[in-house]
């Protein structure tokens, strides 16, 4: 056996470590992630109040004061605003979300999140928070009425 020349060991090195980062990908989308972080079964209250909730699941009415303002919210028979059904569990329900009388748009993620256009960037777990988190951002000025159509 003849002795490897640098060209022959790097043209494997490379041709190994090509097959590796091809691989890669593959290999991870077949396994479970070993670096994810792990979940919690629920055991803090934390936990508990982040969990997705289930797809038949409607929020629970809520009517409170917070921070000085009125924020109220209920399900209720809608068209969705014009979004169209989406052919899930609640089809023709919406969930609305007042503050002080003023509606709040709320709408309800793939992932069972809420979000509002007050603050879009940031889930929620239930309408109730998203209506606490729109106050906080608002710090006292009024909603301005969404105009459509």
């Amino acid at each position: 056996m003849s002795c490897p020349t640098r060209r022959r060991v790097l043209h494997r090195g490379v041709a190994g470590l090509a097959g590796a980062v091809l691989a890669g990908p593959v290999a991870a989308a077949t396994t479970p992630d070993a670096f994810a972080a792990p979940r919690s079964t629920g055991g803090t209250e934390h936990a508990k109040a982040h969990r997705r909730p289930a797809d038949d699941e409607m929020p629970e009415p809520f009517d409170e004061m917070y921070q000085g303002r009125h924020i109220e919210g209920w399900p209720e028979e809608g068209d969705h605003g014009g979004h169209g059904g989406h052919g899930g569990p609640h089809e023709g329900m919406e969930f609305v979300v007042r503050i002080d009388n003023d509606d709040l748009h709320v709408m309800r993620n793939v992932d069972g999140t809420w979000v509002s256009l007050v603050n879009h960037y940031e889930t929620f777990p239930a309408p109730r928070g998203v209506a606490r988190a729109a106050v906080r951002e608002l710090n006292g000025a009024d909603l301005v009425p969404v105009v459509t159509g």
